[in-house]
């Protein structure tokens, strides 16, 4: 068995021609997709990078591992303490593990563990190449490493290779001789100017002001990623710097897949494209990053191309990333974890079988301190620390109506916000009943003085809002957030 796994940072689906985006972005990544099943609602439980990886790679939700945050105590896996044998039970619960069992070489290409400090990424692979740019590689950094191993390992039987691309996330990169493919395209028909205009009032770090987080300024380095979106020819600039790096980013993987059938194993090679989360390009005011509990951070693709099992599917079902791990063993006969809160979806891959879930409980706590419930057509999220975008303490969304998350129906719907609510509860009150004596990580990160990208940096910022005519919104951030003005 021959398994690619291709994980594409910060990749929304619905930028991709396969899930409909009306931009040719993906013709690489279609013609797996035409040939699998591809996945309409695949979230991650925990986002960003450093908890959606933790998640996906230890089958747990963020709550257990300990893992929810980018910084402090919740960026680290817990300990096992006393329970600890010789080895950890990564040793036989991590994704890579599987593979391990089947006696294949498990080989990852990423840069993901040093970006990170989170070593026990390396769990389960028997051969590591780090990129060695933490996260700001371009795909002519890591194509040529790839490429290499297929031509001495392709042919050979039994490995599982993991491989990171970096190309969609920020800052947007694909080389100024790429050029702009998209250049006579139309935005996406949903940012409008009045849209846009009100983006420009928004409060809060990645907003169209403060594109570089918490000022405007640009980097000459990138000139697709403007530090600051002044009018709709610079929301253009924004948007097709992130469709080029996904369609330079696809051009690299159609190498990856003619190499593979240069080699003759193209067509009997199981591959599976995902991402560690999604982007926010607009949604709830924020460009160019992953923030929030949202669908826009939260939703991945998925497109598993498994020859002799299902092919020209989509399926429709709620599912988590976490839930892969379990899938996976069953596919390959092995037993699931007792540990793993993922639950296997392995009927969809074989015979189209509806095994979706009734409610997804996605986390974010590296930007903000958010968790959502997605159910039926709602989203609905509850704020525990607004990452000074002086969000509400509960949002609804009919994302099925609304998925770009323009219209808050949290104050007309109070009966849907109850129903959400108890669902977050139970679910929370299920996860803290699992391991009595440890701290819910989500108050660890507030009781540690916030998210990491959300510490220490209000009052300059206040600074600037005052000076760019938002200074209304100033008195309201000092009454949430007065530890962040010590007298």
């Amino acid at each position: 068995m021959r398994l690619l796994f291709l994980d594409l940072d910060s990749l929304r689906p619905d930028h991709l021609g396969c899930y409909g985006y009306h931009r040719a972005t993906s013709p690489s990544i279609d013609r797996i997709a035409a040939q699998g099943v591809r996945f309409e609602h695949y979230y991650c439980s925990d986002a960003p990078c450093l908890p959606s990886r933790t998640a996906l790679m230890t089958g747990r939700f963020g709550i257990h591992t300990g893992v929810v945050g980018h910084g402090g105590t919740a960026a680290d896996l817990r300990p096992e303490g006393a329970a600890r044998g010789f080895v950890s039970q990564l040793h036989t619960t991590c994704l890579p593990a599987i593979f391990r069992r089947q006696g294949m070489q498990t080989v990852s290409m990423s840069p993901f563990p040093e970006r990170h400090s989170a070593w026990w990424f390396y769990a389960g692979f028997t051969e590591m190449h780090n990129t060695g740019q933490g996260g700001m590689e371009s795909a002519e950094d890591v194509t040529p490493g790839v490429l290499d191993w297929l031509g001495r390992n392709a042919r050979k039987e039994n490995w599982m290779l993991h491989i990171n691309y970096w190309d969609p996330h920020t800052p947007y990169r694909a080389p100024e001789a790429f050029g702009n493919p998209f250049a006579n395209d139309p935005l996406p028909a949903w940012l409008t100017p009045e849209t846009f205009a009100r983006h420009r009032e928004h409060v809060g770090p990645h907003g169209a002001r403060e594109v570089n987080m918490y000022d405007g300024t640009s980097s000459p380095k990138y000139p697709r990623h403007p530090g600051e979106l002044t009018d709709m020819n610079e929301l253009r600039r924004m948007i097709d710097g992130y469709d080029c790096g996904v369609r330079y980013m696809d051009e690299h993987v159609g190498r990856i897949f003619s190499a593979l059938a240069e080699a003759g194993v193209l067509e009997e090679t199981v591959i599976i494209i995902s991402s560690d989360h999604g982007e926010n390009l607009g949604e709830l005011g924020l460009y160019g990053e992953h923030a929030t509990a949202d669908m826009a951070t939260c939703r991945t693709p998925l497109i598993v191309r498994w020859p002799g099992l299902k092919s020209g599917h989509v399926d429709h079902g709620l599912h988590y990333h976490l839930d892969l791990a379990p899938t996976l063993a069953e596919l390959l006969g092995e037993p699931a974890q007792p540990l793993w809160d993922g639950r296997s979806f392995a009927g969809a891959l074989r015979n189209g079988e509806d095994c979706g879930r009734d409610e997804l409980i996605i986390s974010q706590c590296a930007h903000v301190c958010q968790r959502s419930v997605r159910f039926g057509p709602w989203l609905y999220t509850r704020s525990y620390h607004d990452g000074f975008h002086l969000f509400p303490d509960e949002m609804l969304f009919d994302v099925a109506r609304d998925p770009h998350q323009e219209h808050d129906l949290a104050k007309e719907r109070p009966d849907i916000c109850r129903h959400a609510a108890a669902r977050l509860e139970s679910w929370h009150t299920k996860m803290m009943a699992s391991q009595p004596g440890v701290e819910d990580p989500l108050q660890t990160v507030l009781r540690e003085g916030g998210p990491e990208h959300a510490r220490g940096r209000l009052a300059a910022y206040c600074q600037r809002l005052e000076v760019t005519g938002r200074g209304w919104a100033v008195p309201e951030l000092k009454r949430r957030h007065p530890s962040e003005f010590p007298a």
